[in-house]
């Protein structure tokens, strides 16, 4: 009988692939000239795009198409227009970013709010369940929370009243390192350093393609040979050495990795977009080309189910990955791909993007597809639902889901593997219970993570997690009923007595020779047939 206390589980479905691109390179052989005229217009470009941001902050939601229109105006006295187009429109994409994490800051409040009311509503030392917590475990820790839910009711009623006034924060270089100004010990930073990178991430050298404009973008222009031209602003029009107020790098830039999509892209005048950066730690100034794609086609879940697939869990520090065939069964062993999240964003990032490459490597050798968990930890971390277990959170706060999860859709989309995604509910659960100790032996150990990700490729293929049900009562057969979990008549391989086969039983004589030798009678006279006729012959005579 089926738990009615399980919610309900949803059907996989196939991730639609990718919708855009992004490539970079380093922009090299620039001169002297180069690292002087760059940060002259990163500067001022971004000056304008925090006064143009402040602005629409202070629009909030009564902003309309006469004030955008207004700012636009605003702007192309200073720089020009397509120059203001793209202040523009970067400033509407991070007001409208700032404004979804206002609204997923006020629903975490909300989880806190009501898991604090919860646990101070039942009794001193009541223990929880899987469904529910229970109360804390002592009055001081009760007297605590009730003061915690105040603070939390407080920003609460903040936020709310901020999101109906249209009013977010948003901080231009980011809130982190603004910050660190006022710790630079802790951040292990002198001031003239955090000085250099607080001014690199507030310039602003980006800007939108064109299709039909000569190399697809008449602001930051690129030829397919390598070379890069910026449109100055106005009032930096002095520093041009190009006709038409442009100024010409004397660096280069060669895309090794799409080169020729891109190339392709360029020559025939389509949009593409660029921003131009410094990594300040590096030294180095980079070019990013960016352009949209038309939306990959995803086959059939039939199709991506036909040669089976792959089952991933997805850990902190490895994926647990299973073959299945189309039957839901495993084949072969568990393998894992581990990684290491610990350090600095882009070696955490490199470190998730290696994994992932020997993963798909390893699907595209078998020709079957992938099945990852729908993950979502957004009201997993508050401290109100974990309470005391500091590293459960942690660990699961630094799991980069989202980042993963596009990431794996997108490099798959390159090697043609499609990915399937399921409701991650209980995968960790029912494959321990059904899957961990049948695939357990003495020279293979099993984990709970292994089992996990059979879960999850047989809940892909439409199979149920569970292995089989106990037979029904009264004895080991059949006679009540099949099995829930047994096949029925029509399918191949199902469970029953095995057919009548003909011929030889051993491995030696193939099924279809003749016997060399006539069946000789039976040895007893009860086996005998009874058209059979016995005879008893005189002894022989000897000398």
């Amino acid at each position: 009988m089926a738990d009615s206390t399980l919610r309900t589980i949803e059907a996989p479905f196939v991730a639609l692939g990718p919708s855009g691109v992004a490539i970079r390179t380093s922009i090299k052989g620039m001169s002297q000239r180069d690292r002087e005229v760059l940060p002259l217009v990163g500067a001022h470009l971004g000056s304008l795009a925090s006064a143009d941001l402040k602005a629409r902050c202070r629009a909030g939601t009564d902003h309309d198409g006469d004030q955008w229109a207004e700012r636009k105006r605003a702007l192309t006295v200073e720089s020009s227009s397509r120059w203001a187009g793209s202040i523009t429109k970067a400033t509407h994409d991070q007001w409208g970013l700032a404004r979804r994490a206002h609204l997923a800051h006020i629903q975490n409040l909300e989880v806190g709010v009501r898991t604090i009311a919860h646990r101070l509503s039942q009794p001193v030392g009541e223990k929880g369940t899987k469904r529910a917590p229970g109360g804390y475990r002592t009055k001081q820790e009760w007297f605590q929370k009730t003061r915690r839910l105040r603070v939390l009711e407080h920003r609460l009623e903040r936020e709310r009243s901020d999101r109906e006034a249209g009013v977010v924060h948003v901080v231009r270089g980011g809130k982190r390192l603004a910050r660190n100004r006022h710790n630079l010990e802790a951040a292990r930073l002198t001031e003239y350093e955090w000085r250099r990178l607080w001014d690199a991430e507030r310039w602003f050298l980006q800007a939108d393609g064109e299709s039909g404009k000569r190399f697809g973008n008449e602001t930051i222009r690129v030829s397919s040979d390598g070379e890069v031209g910026i449109k100055l602003p106005g009032p930096l029009a002095y520093l041009a050495n190009a006709p038409h107020g442009r100024y010409v790098l004397d660096g280069r830039i060669d895309f090794r990795h799409r080169g020729e999509e891109w190339a392709d892209r360029v020559s025939t005048n389509r949009a593409v977009a660029y921003r131009i950066h410094l990594d300040v730690d590096r030294g180095r100034w980079y070019l990013t080309a960016s352009w949209t794609i038309p939306p990959v086609r995803t086959v059939s879940l039939a199709v991506a189910r036909a040669n089976g697939l792959i089952g991933v869990d997805t850990n902190a520090d490895h994926f647990a990955s299973w073959r299945l065939d189309g039957h839901g069964n495993p084949m072969g062993g568990p393998r894992r791909f581990f990684y290491d999240l610990a350090g600095v964003a882009t070696y955490r990032d490199a470190q998730v993007r290696h994994a992932l490459t020997r993963l798909l490597h390893w699907a595209r050798r078998k020709g079957v597809s992938i099945a990852i968990e729908d993950l979502d930890f957004g009201a997993e971390k508050t401290r109100e639902k974990h309470g005391r277990r500091k590293r459960f959170r942690k660990l699961i706060s630094g799991m980069p889901v989202a980042k993963l999860r596009s990431r794996l859709v997108s490099m798959a989309a390159e090697l043609g593997i499609s990915i399937v995604v399921v409701d991650p509910a209980y995968t960790s659960r029912w494959g321990v219970e059904h899957w961990q100790k049948p695939l357990s032996s003495k020279n293979r150990k099993t984990t709970r993570h292994d089992a996990a990700g059979v879960a999850i490729g047989r809940r892909a293929l439409g199979h149920r997690v569970r292995r089989r049900t106990a037979p029904p009562p009264h004895d080991q057969s059949d006679c009540v009923g099949h099995r829930t979990a047994q096949a029925g008549h029509g399918t191949c391989g199902r469970e029953e007595s095995r057919p009548r086969i003909p011929g030889p039983r051993t491995r030696s004589v193939p099924l279809g020779a003749a016997r060399t030798r006539v069946t000789s009678a039976s040895i007893t006279v009860r086996d005998a047939p009874a058209e059979q006729v016995w005879v008893q012959d005189s002894l022989l005579l000897t000398d």
